[in-house]
């Protein structure tokens, strides 16, 4: 188990803070790496230690507040009331003070039904003093709060309904000034929130991944479409500290979908085709510098689609800037992608060379890892179908199955078939035309943007335009997960079938999973240049008519038409061929084997790691027979 994966330590920066009888600060101290422990003393009693690595500092969590706005960003507040003490935590991965707060709520919850002992009880008792780690959320935790809401429910008390929500982070409740639990918020009275134990859906490859990054190792891990790469990559995020960790990726999108910025934002250095004395330099500018010497854990996601001689260019910029002579300044990568998917782009006559081909490639990346547990299609003749055609091959059972899915029949209940474009301009063509073609009034909807003076910015980031048109019947694709467990996921397909009367006209959508939902405004947060968040506010709805297979990387569509008779690219026909859920939701229209490509540097990369994880594994297993015969 990894360090705070049981909900009861944390490793974070934090500041104790001594406050006087108004609430002011009167006495700090930072404690920059500080050890924070939920546990029990010999009572029974919840304690939170924090320890400097001298002197533990231990409170009794009787009577407090929580303040957990920030917790998404690895900041919260505890405020022991009594002694008039606030405890700052900061610099905290976030998964884990998620799971830590979560923890600390249920099981102070459930402590407040026994009866404390009372002073004199405790002298009695003449017990040991000790201290001991609190044990992990059990189902039996959940149940006893559940049965403590249900009776204060039924009896009516409304205050001790109040007093027995749990606050989960990102979460506030409104309290009366005599309830000492947890900090002031406003919540929906009509919508608890759900208890339940933390969800640890990683399989043993994810497992193994994550391990490899919080041990410090520079990993390279890969996979086909499906296997959860994107899934993972935001749990390793949420395990590093905020403060040190930027996210990245090639594309705009992709940044956005794990809360990150584009790699060339982050570098600042450009497109990177400057001279590298040029490139330094621009990297020395105020705001870009802070970025390189702040950083210790560097994420790039969809790295193959960032080109080789860019890579090399930031390896010496880091090295310079951060004036280290380790392979990429001392910064951790964490670096994710399929490099049998979409190719750098070429600028130029002359074709771009991949990351793996870069000259300081194998001089960073320590460890490659790969992800074969493919989780988006469950038909396993689907899965080799679509592992042939990345690998293409591209054999005359697989042409005959795409060639009989021209004739699937996959529209119901009035949604159609999304077609994924190789080209972006047939997309806004086809999406235009059928908006047009549909009788009823267009309503526009604005998107609400951090600053509008950025729009080129925020346009490039966001999954969804400024400007949203719908009219009733418009096919719509959903660009945000609302709700995976009623099917709201992104890329879920379906209609408009009516509008919200009033000034919003919010868009009643009837989904192919079978739910017709209210869609509300959702809002996107990323990075710029220079670390400013920027945000936009709008439906999370795109048209569907028709989607260009570069914006649908990382989606999964129930119900998909593909022509791929203008592909140009290798590894452009099995990305668009993986979107689909199962081969029943495809039609391949005008299939032909040839347009099937793969390149053969990238096919020898994947032969060359595949050998070497082999001969991993023959010599493990021959280390372990070894042992077993000496013993």
């Amino acid at each position: 188990m990894f360090a705070g994966e049981d909900g009861a330590q944390l490793l974070c920066c934090v500041t104790l803070e001594h406050l006087s009888p108004s609430g002011q600060g009167v006495r700090r101290q930072l404690i920059r790496k500080a050890s924070v422990t939920l546990g029990r003393n010999e009572f029974q009693e919840i304690i939170l230690r924090v320890h400097d690595g001298k002197v533990p500092h231990s409170y009794h969590l009787k009577e407090f507040k929580l303040f957990t706005k920030f917790a998404r960003d690895g900041k919260c507040t505890v405020k022991l009331l009594p002694e008039n003490i606030q405890v700052l935590i900061s610099n905290c991965p976030p998964n884990q003070l998620s799971l830590f707060l979560k923890t600390l709520s249920i099981k102070h919850q459930a402590w407040q039904s026994s009866r404390p002992l009372s002073d004199r009880e405790k002298l009695k008792a003449g017990l040991p003093r000790s201290f001991e780690a609190i044990s992990p959320l059990q189902q039996k935790d959940i149940q006893k709060v559940q049965e403590l809401r249900s009776k204060a429910a039924l009896k009516g008390l409304s205050d001790c309904t109040n007093s027995m929500k749990a606050t989960l982070p990102g979460q506030q409740v409104k309290r009366s000034r005599s309830d000492t639990n947890f900090s002031p918020v406003k919540t929906n009275p009509s919508k608890k929130p759900v208890l339940s134990l933390p969800s640890c859906k990683l399989n043993k490859e994810q497992a193994a991944v994550l391990s490899a990054v919080l041990s410090g190792k520079n990993v390279f891990f890969t996979g086909s479409a499906g296997t959860g790469k994107s899934f993972l990559l935001k749990r390793i995020i949420g395990s590093l500290p905020p403060k040190s960790t930027f996210a990245t990726s090639s594309t705009g999108v992709a940044a956005c979908h794990i809360g990150g910025t584009t790699l060339h934002n982050f570098a600042g250095i450009g497109s990177g085709s400057a001279p590298l004395d040029q490139c330094i330099e621009l990297a020395q500018r105020p705001g870009v510098l802070k970025h390189w010497t702040s950083c210790q854990h560097l994420i790039i996601d969809e790295i193959s689609m960032v080109e080789a001689q860019f890579f090399d260019k930031l390896e010496s910029v880091a090295r310079s800037v951060r004036r280290s002579t380790e392979p990429f300044g001392g910064i951790q990568l964490i670096v994710c992608g399929d490099f049998l998917q979409l190719p750098p782009v070429s600028k130029g006559k002359e074709k771009a060379c991949f990351c793996f081909q870069a000259k300081s490639w194998h001089k960073v990346i320590k460890v490659n890892m790969e992800l074969t547990e493919v989780r988006r299609q469950t038909d396993q003749a689907f899965i080799s179908l679509l592992q042939a055609v990345r690998m293409g091959r591209v054999t005359e059972e697989v042409t005959a199955k795409l060639m009989e899915s021209a004739y699937h029949q996959i529209e119901r209940d009035g949604i159609q078939a999304t077609r994924l474009c190789t080209h972006k301009d047939d997309v806004e063509l086809t999406n235009d035309s059928k908006l047009q073609q549909l009788p009823g009034s267009v309503r526009v909807f604005e998107a609400l943007d951090s600053d509008p003076a950025l729009v080129k910015t925020i346009d490039a980031h966001s999954p969804v335009s400024r400007l949203i048109q719908l009219k009733v019947g418009a096919q719509v694709m959903l660009t945000k997960n609302l709700d995976v467990a009623r099917g709201l996921v992104n890329g879920a397909r379906g209609v408009v079938v009516a509008f919200e009367s009033g000034k919003q006209g919010l868009p009643h959508v009837r989904f192919l999973c079978g739910v017709t939902e209210v869609l509300k405004p959702e809002r996107w947060v990323f990075k710029s240049g220079g670390g400013i968040h920027l945000s936009r506010q709008q439906l999370p709805l795109k048209l569907a008519w028709a989607i260009s297979i570069h914006k649908s990387q990382g989606m999964t569509l129930d119900c998909v038409e593909i022509s791929l008779a203008r592909v140009f690219e290798s590894g452009q026909a099995y990305v668009a061929l993986s979107r689909a859920r199962s081969l029943e939701g495809l039609r391949v229209m005008d299939f032909d084997p040839r347009v099937v490509r793969s390149d053969p540097n990238v096919l020898l990369f994947y032969r060359k790691l595949r050998k070497e994880k082999l001969l991993k594994q023959a010599s493990m297993d021959n280390f372990v027979g070894n042992r077993e015969n000496s013993w």
